[in-house]
């Protein structure tokens, strides 16, 4: 496992990630979520990724349990802030109050006395940003969290939450945890580059484009039993991926890419979101140690020139502004 630096934090992390959305607490049981962390530290994975919303509090919960087998400084924590967690008014949001709370919530169920980088996992529109900006820096000076970031943004919130680091001297964000993968090229046009600019660390969710990239869907055949895709709870995103014939045909041809190269179709997915130099990490959702070994195995790998073009033939990149 290779490691990099969270943009241009001190704090190091490895390059592909163990995410908690839509499996721990919801599809993994407690055994299967202890093999797959388990495999996760046993491949070099140092980063854990989760939310105070997945599966409302549980992936959190159970995470706490897990983890304390583990020694706290070997690893670095995310969760982040900002979805319901109950039906009042301020239950949900990135004001000073909810953040507040929810912090500490966390850290309950975690079983923790901080979190390495804590997250807005979408930008409040009703809380002003100085406020929300002013609270992170609270809670980094009280040693609850070390680092923080956002997910989701769009640039100009990204580019006014600098100018606001810049006139204040807050503490700034470090992290953008967007999605972002082969057939979600979206951040390219300008998150990505005013990031870049900022020393911003890209930490993105869906590499495997929530696991049509790993070419087990095929055009026109109903989802293989077991997947993600045939579960009747999983998201809106899977279901309208396995069931676009020309989404699925396109990716087809992305396995011929990948054999030359000497990897797994996951393992391609993977490597071509590491080639940019502004990312950290790529989050993977697992439900099997053998899926987090695979995935580990695109960690260090270089795409040649040639099959970053073949990609791009089928996938163009979005113009950079």
């Amino acid at each position: 496992m290779k490691y990099r630096r969270l943009g241009d934090a001190g704090v190091k992390v490895s390059e592909i990630s163990l995410g908690g959305w839509l499996t721990f607490g919801n599809a993994l049981a407690r055994d299967d979520g202890r093999e797959v962390i388990d495999a996760a530290f046993d491949n070099g994975i140092n980063f854990f990724d989760t939310a105070n919303i997945y599966a409302q509090g549980a992936c959190e919960e159970l995470w706490g349990e897990l983890l304390q087998r583990y020694t706290r400084s070997d690893y670095v924590l995310a969760t982040k802030v900002f979805g319901p967690m109950g039906d009042g008014p301020n239950d949900k949001g990135c004001s000073r109050k909810h953040i507040t709370e929810q912090i500490h919530a966390s850290l309950r169920r975690l079983r923790t006395d901080y979190v390495d980088l804590y997250q807005c996992h979408r930008f409040d529109d009703e809380t002003p940003l100085e406020e929300t900006m002013s609270t992170m820096d609270d809670l980094v000076r009280q040693g609850k969290i070390l680092y923080w970031g956002f997910s989701e943004w769009p640039a100009e919130r990204i580019r006014e939450a600098m100018l606001l680091y810049q006139g204040r001297g807050l503490e700034r964000p470090r992290s953008s945890q967007p999605q972002y993968s082969i057939i979600w090229r979206d951040i390219e046009e300008e998150v990505l580059p005013v990031c870049d600019r900022e020393g911003i660390g890209q930490i993105v969710w869906s590499p495997l484009g929530q696991g049509v990239l790993t070419g087990k869907y095929r055009p026109g055949q109903e989802p293989p039993p077991g997947s993600r895709a045939a579960d009747e709870k999983q998201n809106q995103f899977i279901k309208e991926r396995v069931h676009d014939k020309d989404l699925l045909e396109r990716i087809l041809k992305l396995e011929p890419i990948a054999k030359e190269a000497g990897l797994t179709m996951a393992q391609l997915a993977l490597a071509w979101c590491l080639r940019h130099k502004g990312m950290s990490s790529c989050i993977i959702g697992a439900t099997r140690a053998e899926q987090v070994v695979e995935n580990c195995g695109a960690s260090g790998r270089t795409l040649p020139p040639e099959v970053l073009d073949k990609i791009d033939e089928l996938f163009p990149p979005k113009a950079a502004k």
